[in-house]
Formats: structure tokens, sequence, C-alpha cells
């Protein structure tokens, strides 16, 4: 029951440079004004990466949505909704009072936004810009977020935010590697923040400290799926279907907890019920079974079963007040 995507083949590495070379071309074509770029009324902030998955950018991006909503300003979130079955151009998934579309329709990442973030409107679609405008029409201008928007050049922005690791300075496109384009594509971005390891202090130096900002994963404890905080659980059954199972996995170890098992599926993988009552089997004789906060909208308890508990997870950004004002000075600028 486990297993994420497959590894890379470094021998793949002229198709790797291929495909690099290809990104490289498309991100030039658009800056030379060659494709066409759409701008909405409002401010947009771009949250993207390098590498297919598991760089913590969906922490930043409610961490930044929570530094514009302190700020007094209206924040819409913009996704592609991976995963979710919709298919028209926009899906409105929270209108700021309710959670109007579940994970099934939108995909977890913006269901999961949309619940730990009441009070922002939350909207996915193929593209992002004929989303914005819909979003616009119907409540107004405001500043958008853009959830895993580094690729997506054909919507402007106005702050360009990458979230990295140090290991992706070294690694290639795929399928050589685990990266989309090449770390030449870092020219583009204004922040870059980096994954605070015990490589992170070069890493900084190497993309330039003006704007560079360690982030570092902060763990907020044990809830219940109704958001009722718990104690960590003596020993548990650990259930996820993301990027990077094992960093879930220390994360629940640091926390204390005896893990006595762990279901890990692909990421973004629909639950059936015949893997959740392996999984229910399973975990019969822990305190509790252990997910996260993406998972759990995909998940539907069965009776009997032991109970559900949520590690929930974000970040915190070194140097925090000069990160807030280049958040906002972008905002600004377009005000």
């Amino acid at each position: 029951m486990s297993s994420n995507a497959v590894a890379p083949q470094p021998w793949l590495a002229p198709l790797g440079a291929l495909v690099g070379g290809a990104a490289a071309l498309r991100a030039a074509l658009y800056r030379r004004g060659l494709l066409p770029r759409a701008r909405l009324q409002g401010p947009v902030i771009s949250v993207g990466n390098l590498r297919v998955g598991g760089s913590g950018k969906t922490p930043v991006v409610a961490y930044v949505a929570r530094l514009l909503m302190d700020a007094g300003r209206p924040v819409s979130i913009l996704s592609r909704g991976y995963g979710g079955a919709a298919r028209g151009p926009c899906l409105v998934v929270a209108d700021g009072t309710s959670v109007l579309a579940d994970a099934d329709a939108a995909g977890d990442e913006p269901v999961m936004l949309s619940r730990q973030l009441p009070g922002v409107v939350v909207a996915v679609g193929p593209h992002r810009d004929v989303v914005g405008r819909a979003v616009e029409e119907r409540f107004g201008p405001r500043v958008h977020v853009l959830d895993d928007g580094f690729q997506h050049l054909r919507l402007a922005r106005d702050l360009d935010i990458v979230c990295v690791t140090p290991s992706d300075l070294t690694d290639r496109p795929l399928p050589a590697g685990w990266l989309r384009e090449g770390r030449h594509a870092l020219a583009r971005a204004d922040v870059v923040l980096l994954a605070d390891d015990g490589a992170a202090e070069g890493a900084r130096n190497e993309v330039g400290p003006e704007r560079a900002f360690l982030v570092r994963r902060r763990t907020r404890g044990f809830f219940t799926a109704d958001g009722q905080p718990r104690a960590a659980p003596r020993r548990a059954f650990l259930l996820s279907a993301i990027a990077r199972p094992e960093r879930f996995a220390a994360d629940v170890r640091a926390a204390g907890v005896d893990v006595a098992g762990h279901a890990a599926f692909r990421d973004h993988h629909r639950f059936r019920p015949e893997d959740l009552q392996a999984a229910w089997a399973k975990a019969h004789g822990t305190d509790a079974v252990v997910t996260t906060e993406k998972d759990l909208v995909r998940l539907r308890r069965a009776p009997d079963t032991p109970p559900l508990l949520v590690l929930r997870i974000d970040v915190e950004v070194a140097d925090a007040e000069r990160f807030r004002s280049r958040v906002m000075d972008a905002v600004k600028e377009r005000a």
C-alpha cells in the first residue's frame, strides 16, 4: 500500500536537459511578450516550486493568505484543483462563509485551505486567469494568491514566491530528477523560501541573501477531525496519501508517538472503502489513527474504528517582518 512516484532515472539526463530547455524556452517567450499574459484587477502573489510535490508550498499559501487577511485585505486563493473531478472553467470551493465543494470535485488541497481559512474565497479551474476574473466578477477585486503558480506563466503576477529545498539546487529536471524545470528558473523568482536544514545557509548564499528566506515546518499538535485539540497518542497507526510520507512519519515520531505502522498511498490517492478497511484493521490495538490535514478531507470514517487524529503542520518564516514587507509592498504597488 505504499508508494509515491517512481524514482527519477539519472541515466535519462539528456532527456531531462530537453525538458528543462523546453521550459526555459517557454518562459523566455512569455518574458519577451511573444506569448500573451493576462492581468487581473487585483494583485497576484504566486506561490510555487521547482520540484514535483512535497516542497511545502501549500502551508506557505496559507501563511501568505493570513498575512494579507491580518492587514485587512480581501483574499482569494486560485488553484488548478489537481485531482478534482470538476471540469468547468471555474468552481468556487469556498465563498468566504461556507465550504461549497468536496475533495472529489475540487481536489484535496483547495478544500483543506477552505477549511483552514474562513473568510477567504477559494476557487479552482484549469486556467487561473479565467478563475480570477470569475472571482472578481462575483466577489469584487481582491488580492489573489496563486497556489502552485510558478509555471502558470499566462497569468501576470506581482510577486513570485518559490519554495525550494537545498537539494533542488543540485537536482535535474524530469525524468532524470525531480524538477519541473532547471534551477536557472529561480532567476524569475522575487522571493525564494528555502527549507531550513543543514545545507540551507550555503544555499541561501547561493540564491542571494536579499531574496532568500529560511522557512521551517512547525508542528501545532494533534486535533480531532472537527478541530478539537488532543494530547499526543501513545501508539498510533499512520494513514496518508501525500508526496513525502516519510516526513509525516518523522513528524509524528518527533512528537513522542510510537508508530505501529503506516499505510502510505500515492499522492492525492482517492481512498476506496477497501483501503480504509485494511487500514482500520491494522490500526486495532493502537490508541489512534493519525493522518494529515490534506488527507482528512478525503477520509470517511467507519463505525467501530480507532479514534482519528490529525497532525497539524504549518510554517514559520525566519526574518518574518522582512518577508511581510515584501508581500505588502507588492500589494501596495497595485493599490
